[in-house]
């Protein structure tokens, strides 16, 4: 995730509206068959959505329900080197598996690993009752990441993606899932790795081998659910999200989505931080400026259709030095990207 971090817009404090009007981009090398029943592909800062088909159909997702049991076993301020005990309640679960035996002990580090690239199943629910202290429990910490992710289509009732009846998502809501997810280094850390020394752990993602800039995130696969594909590149100075569902070309069509995306959008600097920006005020212009750098991804016809107004507040001569002193708001076709706070120069 080197070179991505100065697009980073999560620290603005500004408001954000988000504005999808996904350009619907079909190959000539895609089939109807090697179309998913859910596809979405965002930006990853932005989180706009450059293109989607039924995205907001609620499927099973199998073990791509794992980018949330990571993040959420992230953000709860546990210990990663601490030594969990395998409890005999995570052995044997059905499906992929670490073989874990009850009584060993390994890291919660080393069981993050074993999540996400061997995606274990067994390893899911040592997490989950190591972390929540029982999967019930977890889940409902899983749901509370999906929600402060954006994701309100989705429901968790366990920890590794299993078919459960009420455990569903979205391929829009995975992206947004997978995008907070993102945000977490060491979460990228881990879904970027290829091989994972200690323990000698190949990733299953074929995509970090095969293409050039992918950098996450997780396979998944069961007989309801089909095979499903979340996963991140990064090109061209932008980091772009697709989930697919119940796909049977996963791999191939991915790298036709983020081709595609990757040509038609360029993210294009629309405020840039520390830069003198014109503020006017009863006829003149005080010097201002912005905090954060914006970027927004763009078609080329949208590039004219960009549109920034500022408002001053009512006595800027009153403020000292890096006070603020006003707004600006950034319109794509009259609608609201996003608004930001300015600052006296």
């Amino acid at each position: 995730m080197k070179g991505v971090k100065k697009f980073l817009i999560c620290s603005f404090s500004a408001s954000f509206a988000l504005l999808a009007i996904p350009r619907v981009l079909k190959s000539e090398k895609t089939s109807a068959a090697s179309i998913g029943r859910s596809e979405c592909v965002i930006e990853l800062h932005s989180r706009r959505v450059l293109y989607e088909y039924n995205a907001d159909t609620r499927l099973p997702m199998a073990s791509t329900t794992k980018i949330a049991t990571a993040i959420t076993a992230l953000n709860a301020s546990v210990d990663l080197q601490e030594e969990i005990i395998i409890p005999k309640e995570a052995v044997g679960i059905d499906g992929s598996s670490l073989y874990l035996q009850e009584g060993e002990k390994y890291t919660l580090n080393d069981l993050l690993y074993g999540l996400m690239l061997r995606s274990g199943n067994d390893a899911a629910k040592a997490i989950a009752l190591t972390v929540g202290g029982s999967e019930a429990e977890f889940s409902a910490m899983m749901n509370a990441t999906a929600q402060k992710a954006g994701a309100l289509a989705t429901n968790f009732v366990n920890s590794h993606g299993l078919p459960q009846d009420k455990h569903y998502t979205t391929a829009r809501d995975l992206s947004y899932i997978t995008a907070y997810a993102m945000h977490n280094p060491t979460f990228c850390e881990i879904v970027g790795t290829k091989y994972y020394e200690p323990r000698r752990w190949q990733n299953k993602n074929k995509l970090l081998y095969r293409y050039e800039g992918a950098c996450g995130v997780k396979t998944g696969y069961t007989k309801e659910a089909g095979r499903c594909l979340v996963s991140s590149a990064t090109k061209n100075q932008m980091t772009l999200i697709c989930s697919l569902l119940n796909c049977s070309q996963t791999y191939e069509r991915t790298e036709e989505l983020f081709d595609d995306c990757f040509s038609a959008y360029q993210n294009i600097p629309l405020v840039l931080a520390n830069r003198p920006f014109p503020l006017a005020y009863k006829g003149k212009f005080i010097k201002a400026y912005a905090k954060d750098d914006f970027y927004y991804p763009l078609l080329e016809e949208e590039k004219g259709l960009i549109e920034i107004k500022t408002k001053s507040l009512k006595e800027p001569f009153d403020k000292k030095e890096n006070e603020k002193i006003g707004e600006f708001q950034i319109y794509l076709s009259k609608q609201l990207l996003f608004s930001g706070n300015l600052y006296k120069l």
